[in-house]
């Protein structure tokens, strides 16, 4: 019998729906409080790095000719006594360089649209000076920029560019500092206008300013001659340091080939892992026609890099939408994901039939079309958004920051790497073909799977109603969490108790109840962890909150996170609630922090913008003047013992 259009298809279909919804509400003011740039404050009274540090853009000539060359000066003029931190590149052996310092940057806004080439990556930096401080390790000669400072970028206009005057836009953020104490690091938008005309003469020059005496015509000849400049990306997995020169082909490839591992390993992320039985059930069925469940996996794994590559066009277009993990920052598409997947897990353990008209049959999880299958793969991605795998995070971050075609491709070979499972299982349908697919040992396992992940799907609701009713400053209410375990503790019991009744052989009994044991307990741990107070007695962030901590000398170990962030969880079980991170966390001169971003919370917000981030999971550790001494995404309890030890030993 060929089924028409099932309800499972329809529910996933109102899902992606609900999904493209929320993406385009995003670009809407209303909504506009997720724009995460990074802008300063306009209070005169504001004591961030721009009370301390002039900032002016000058053009080596204010006129050119199609095709000709001009220089941009970027001159920070600092105060006596304040100094920023460098740019790219290394310091001098002799220098040391702060590990919590916010380097200096210059960015192209990417909706810049004019006839001319900003060559950034050739960019010419200050050069670099030592100053003597104490930030909590005694006096140290730190590498800085200081006094009058100019950073050099070249640019090209276009050889058919049209006569007019088109204004040329820069970037800069940085971070003042003195001997003892860093300022708010800031971010400075700078404009001024190009005159091009066809004579190219005319107009001002300020080629003789001291600012341009560093700059090396041979830079524009080397850009004519195809040179490519360096773009490096750093990477740090649990303690394991890398980086990626993206410039060129070569290097840009290799990129590719990291981020498509990162979404290969978002599949093993606890918020993917639920639904991947799921699909691997709907493959058994078909496992008997080869081109059949072959097609249907390429439908699931085009389903899948579709949704990564609609959502890297939302962040190459929109403004507001900057971040992978924004959309459950939403609560009702938290909650409408969840209420779906309930119903589907309903339908997967069959305990109810709906009864409809004959066109319609029980709610079911067999996805044997290529609608279904394809939707079924966007609804995989939305999964994945919650959680970021390693490797993944530092290359979508680097794309979100470059043109539209190179977001789109980085964020396709992400989808790709995440769709390659699904590849493998429906070209090799001999690994799928071991699942029960009729009889009782098959209702079992869809039982238990269905109430798995019914579990999946009461933690995401849960976790949108705690964002709906959070109050920030305070820790959002957990209660959810005893319903997720009923869920996910029903599932181990049942498969306890039916393994007993319908095995009649010892080897599955003895398997199946180590299964069922494993779930039971495993869900019960979870309810108490996710529910009890914890061994760390948490303070939640307020500016006022930090501020006091900062004045009280203590060193500050700020957790971000939020309901709907397994990975954050995971890793606060894992590694901050180990025996020797408690313990540091509980000297009295250190303060753990966290900051819950499950609702709206702008100042958490701001915190973590100020930490130059977007997405989390993320750990800051500061130091007792309020400098930060060292973050990171993904860690391990050495590297936070040892951020904890730098920021300062234990006081008296």
């Amino acid at each position: 019998m060929r089924h028409r259009t099932s309800i499972l298809e329809r529910l996933l279909a109102i899902l992606a729906a609900t999904l493209f919804g929320t993406i385009v509400l995003t670009g809407s003011p209303a909504l506009a409080q997720f724009d995460f740039g990074i802008t300063g404050n306009d209070d005169p009274g504001f004591n961030d790095s721009r009370d301390r540090v002039g900032t002016e853009m000058l053009l080596s000539r204010n006129s050119a000719a199609p095709g000709g060359d001009v220089v941009v000066a970027v001159i920070l003029d600092m105060e006596a006594g304040w100094h920023v931190w460098p740019g790219p590149g290394s310091a001098p052996d002799d220098l040391a360089e702060f590990d919590g310092a916010i380097r200096t940057t210059i960015a192209i806004p990417s909706a810049e649209v004019a006839p001319f080439t900003i060559h950034d990556g050739f960019s010419t930096w200050p050069e670099i000076h030592g100053v003597l401080a104490d930030l909590g390790d005694g006096p140290i000669k730190y590498a800085v920029y200081e006094g009058r400072v100019a950073i050099l970028v070249p640019v090209t206009v276009d050889e058919d560019a049209a006569p007019g005057t088109y204004d040329l836009t820069i970037d800069v953020g940085f971070q003042t500092c003195d001997d003892r104490n860093c300022l708010a690091p800031a971010e400075v938008s700078l404009t001024r206008s190009l005159e091009i005309s066809t004579s190219g003469g005319g107009g001002a020059t300020n080629e003789d300013d001291p600012a341009f005496a560093a700059f090396d015509p041979a830079i524009f000849a080397a850009i004519r001659g195809g040179a490519v400049a360096a773009d490096i990306i750093e990477f740090d997995v649990f303690g394991l340091a890398f980086s990626v020169d993206a410039a060129g082909t070569g290097g840009f490839l290799l990129l590719l080939l990291v981020a498509a591992v990162g979404g290969l390993l978002l599949n093993l992320t606890p918020c993917v892992l639920p639904v991947i039985p799921l699909k691997i059930m709907g493959l058994s069925a078909v496992a008997e026609n080869r081109r059949r469940c072959f097609t249907l996996g390429v439908s699931m794994s085009v389903g899948v890099i579709f949704f990564w590559m609609v959502l890297g066009g939302m962040i190459a277009g929109l403004k507001s939408f900057q971040s992978i993990s924004e959309l459950f920052q939403y609560p009702i598409f938290t909650i409408s994901v969840g209420a779906i997947i309930v119903v589907m897990a309903i339908g997967m353990a069959g305990f109810f039939t709906i009864q409809l008209p004959a066109r319609f049959y029980a709610v079911q999880t067999s996805h044997d079309t290529l609608g279904g299958s394809f939707v079924f793969g966007i609804m995989t991605a939305i999964l994945s958004t919650p959680c970021t795998a390693p490797l993944m995070g530092a290359a979508a971050a680097w794309a979100t920051t470059q043109s539209p075609g190179t977001v789109l491709t980085v964020f396709g070979s992400i989808g790709t790497g995440m769709a390659i499972p699904y590849l493998v299982l429906s070209a090799f349908p001999d690994l799928v073909k071991k699942m029960p697919r009729t009889g009782k040992a098959s209702e079992v396992v869809k039982q238990v799977m269905g109430l798995l992940l019914l579990a999946a799907g009461i933690y995401f609701v849960g976790s949108g109603i705690s964002g709906l009713t959070v109050v920030p400053g305070e820790p959002p209410s957990r209660l959810y969490w005893w319903f997720v375990t009923a869920a996910a503790l029903a599932s181990g019991v049942w498969l306890l108790v039916q393994t007993w009744r319908i095995a009649d052989r010892w080897p599955p009994r003895i398997v199946f109840t180590i299964v069922g044991g494993f779930i039971t307990s495993l869900s019960i741990w979870v309810g108490l962890t996710m529910t009890a107070k914890g061994p760390i007695d948490w303070i939640y962030y307020t500016p006022e909150r930090f501020a006091t901590a900062v004045a009280e000398d203590k060193v500050v170990v700020l957790d971000f996170t939020a309901e709907w962030c397994l990975n954050c969880k995971t890793l606060e079980a894992t590694v901050l609630q180990t025996e020797g991170v408690v313990a540091a966390l509980d000297r009295p001169d250190v303060v753990p922090m966290k900051i819950d971003l499950t609702g709206d919370n702008p100042d958490g917000r701001a915190k973590l913008i100020e930490a130059a981030r977007r997405t989390i999971p993320l750990l800051v550790v500061y130091g007792r003047d309020g400098a930060e001494i060292w973050k990171s995404d993904a860690y391990t309890p050495s590297q936070v013992l040892d951020a904890i030890a730098e920021a300062g030993p234990e006081g008296p």
